[in-house]
């Protein structure tokens, strides 16, 4: 599965809408990002069942300041609409294929989610 480009008008259906959601906000111009971007299609490629979303914060300025996005790349991970991760700084592909691991284990209980670091 490819990514999908999320905006203002996509985020919330999207992240809401599906079982898992991986969120990479991104720039053009960001170095990281660029190197970040072929591991995070990758990892959509080997997950077809995982929603794999780019929002670039340069066309989406509004929702990128709503969710106080201040470095890019920045990685977000839903679970069932909760944000279970959200951390700034690329990934490697095996540091991500973690990542997915544990939020596709994760089970909801309460208290349990981070909102930085690991899943």
């Amino acid at each position: 599965m490819a990514t999908t480009a999320l905006s203002e008008a996509t985020f919330e259906s999207t992240v809401t809408g599906n079982s898992i959601v991986l969120v990479d906000f991104w720039a053009d111009w960001c170095g990281p990002c660029k190197r970040f971007g072929p591991i995070f299609e990758a990892a959509s490629d080997k997950n077809e069942d995982i929603v794999f979303g780019k929002v670039d914060t340069e066309a989406a300025q509004e929702l990128a300041a709503q969710l106080q996005i201040q470095a890019i790349p920045t990685l977000m991970a839903f679970k069932n609409g909760k944000l279970l991760y959200r951390n700034a700084g690329a990934l490697n592909a095996s540091q991500l294929d973690g990542l997915i691991a544990q939020v596709r284990e994760y089970e909801g209980q309460e208290g349990q989610e981070k909102t930085s670091g690991q899943a």
